[in-house]
C-alpha cells in the first residue's frame, strides 16, 4: 500500500516534501560516532566548568568564620580562618565577619529623605543613627541555619528601624532634639539588645548624632528658643541683682562687725600696751639708775685717764725741749767752729795771693784782662806815665801796687793777732 492509496484525494509526490536545512545536510554527511565517549567528554567538561566556577578550596579571611552546610543532611560545621575544602553541589560555605559592624540608615538622616522618623506630634525628622553590633561566635552555626545570608541588611536593619520608629513616637521633637537625647538612646539600646541577642547578635551601642528638623519647625523653634533665652537671661539678671543686693548687705554687715572687732582689738591692745609699759618701767628704773652709776664711773675713769695723758704729754714736751736746746747748742758750737775755720782759711789764702802779687804785679793786669776777655774784644788805653797798673787809667784812679800789697799783708796779719 502506498501513500496514494491511503490518501486518494491528495496523491503523494516526492517533490512536495520539504527540503532539509543546510545544517541538517552537514550533520548527515558527518561520520557516525559512538554516543558513550561523547557523553563522557561532556560530563568531564561540565565537571571542569563546575570546578572552575565553584572551586573546592575556599579561603576564610582573618577575623571571619565560615559555616559549611551539607545540603542533603543539613548538618553544619564551623571553619576558622584559613583554607577549607568544600565539595561543589554537596556542601555550601557561608563566611561571616566576627568583627564589629555598623548599621547606618542614610535614608533616615534627613527630614526630607525617603524614610524619615516620626515624633509624637507626627512631624517628620531626620536623625543620624548608628548602631554597632557583632555576631556571637558561639552561635554562628545557628545564625547560618536560621538567619538569611545578609544579616546586617535583612535582620539588624529592620530591627533597628522598628525599635527607633517605635521609640521616637513617644517623644516630642524638642525632647528628641535636646532635652532627652541620652534617655532616648538608653531606651533604644535596652529594647534593641534583647531582640538582637535572641538571634545571636550582640549590640555594642546605639549613637544618636545630628537631628535634622523640618524647616518650618526649625524656624519656630529658633524663635521659641530666642524668647526662652531672653526670659532665661532676664531671670538670671534678676537673680544676679538680688544676689548683688544680698552681697552688699552681707558686706555692710561684715564691715560693721569688722570695725567693731577692730575697735575692740585696738582697745585691748592699748590696755595690754599700758600694762606692758607699767611692767617695763618697773624694770627700766633700776636699769636707768645702774646706767647713771656706770656713766659716773666711766666719767671718773676718763678724767683720770686724761690727767695721766696730760702728765705724760707734758713730760714728753719737757724732754723734747731739753733735747732741742742741746741740739741747738751743739749746732751753734759747730757753726762757730766752721766760721773760725773758714776765716782762717780765707786769711791764709789772701796772704798767699798778696805775696804772689807782690812778687808778680802784672798778675793783676792779666787777671783783669782774663775777666774782661769774654765781654771786650779790644782795649785801647794809654800806658801809665809812671809805668804802674795799666788799668788805673781805665778805672780813673791810681792805686800803687805797693799800697795794695801792704793792705793785703795787714789783713792777713790781723786774724792771727786777734787769735
Amino acid at each position: 500500500m502506498t501513500d496514494n492509496d491511503l490518501h486518494p484525494e491528495a496523491p503523494f509526490n516526492g517533490d512536495d516534501l520539504p527540503r532539509p536545512a543546510p545544517i541538517e545536510r552537514f550533520i548527515d554527511q558527518l561520520p557516525r560516532v559512538r554516543v558513550l565517549p561523547l557523553a563522557a567528554c561532556a560530563v568531564a567538561a561540565a565537571a571542569a566548568w563546575a570546578l572552575w566556577t565553584h572551586p573546592p578550596l575556599r579561603n576564610v579571611p582573618s577575623g571571619e568564620v565560615g559555616v559549611c552546610t551539607n545540603r542533603f543532611s543539613g548538618s553544619a560545621s564551623v571553619l576558622r580562618a584559613g583554607t577549607a575544602f568544600v565539595l561543589p553541589g554537596l556542601q555550601d560555605l557561608r563566611v561571616y565577619d566576627l568583627r564589629e559592624q555598623t548599621f547606618h540608615p542614610a535614608d533616615s538622616a534627613s527630614a526630607n529623605g525617603s524614610a524619615p522618623f516620626q515624633s509624637v506630634e507626627g512631624l517628620s525628622l531626620g536623625v543620624d543613627v548608628t548602631a554597632h553590633y557583632a555576631l556571637e561566635p558561639a552561635r554562628i552555626a545557628t545564625i547560618a541555619r536560621d538567619l538569611p545570608p545578609d544579616v546586617g541588611g535583612q535582620v539588624v536593619g529592620p530591627a533597628v528601624r522598628g525599635v527607633i520608629y517605635r521609640v521616637f513616637t513617644r517623644y516630642t521633637v524638642r525632647e528628641i532634639f535636646s532635652s532627652k537625647r541620652a534617655e532616648i538612646q538608653q531606651v533604644i539600646e535596652s529594647e534593641l539588645r534583647p531582640r538582637l541577642a535572641a538571634d545571636g547578635i550582640v549590640l555594642r551601642d546605639v549613637q544618636i548624632g545630628q537631628v535634622d528638623l523640618p524647616a518650618d519647625y526649625k524656624r519656630g523653634m529658633e524663635a521659641l528658643l530666642a524668647e526662652e533665652l531672653a526670659s532665661e537671661k532676664m531671670r538670671f539678671t534678676l537673680e544676679l541683682k538680688d544676689k548683688e543686693v544680698r552681697q552688699a548687705a552681707l558686706e555692710a554687715e561684715a564691715d560693721k562687725v569688722k570695725r567693731e572687732k577692730a575697735a575692740e582689738a585696738a582697745g585691748q591692745e592699748q590696755i595690754i600696751a599700758a600694762k606692758a609699759q607699767e611692767e617695763a618701767m618697773a624694770h627700766v628704773l633700776p636699769f636707768k639708775q645702774k646706767q647713771i652709776q656706770q656713766r659716773q664711773l666711766e666719767a671718773e675713769a676718763e678724767k683720770a685717764s686724761r690727767i695721766k695723758t696730760a702728765e705724760g704729754a707734758a713730760e714728753a714736751r719737757r724732754i723734747e725741749a731739753a733735747g732741742e736746746a742741746d741740739s741747738r747748742n751743739k749746732l751753734a758750737d759747730a757753726e762757730v767752729y766752721r766760721l773760725e775755720k773758714v776765716g782762717r782759711s780765707t786769711s791764709e789764702q789772701m796772704a798767699r795771693e798778696g805775696a804772689l802779687i807782690t812778687r808778680h804785679p802784672l798778675l793783676i793786669q792779666k787777671t783783669m784782662a782774663d775777666k774782661l776777655s769774654d765781654k771786650i774784644q779790644v782795649i785801647i788805653a794809654p800806658p801809665p806815665a809812671d809805668g804802674g797798673f795799666i788799668g788805673s787809667t781805665l778805672l780813673g784812679r791810681a792805686t800803687p801796687v805797693a799800697t795794695t800789697a801792704r793792705a793785703a799783708t795787714t789783713s792777713d796779719d790781723s786774724p792771727e793777732s786777734t787769735q
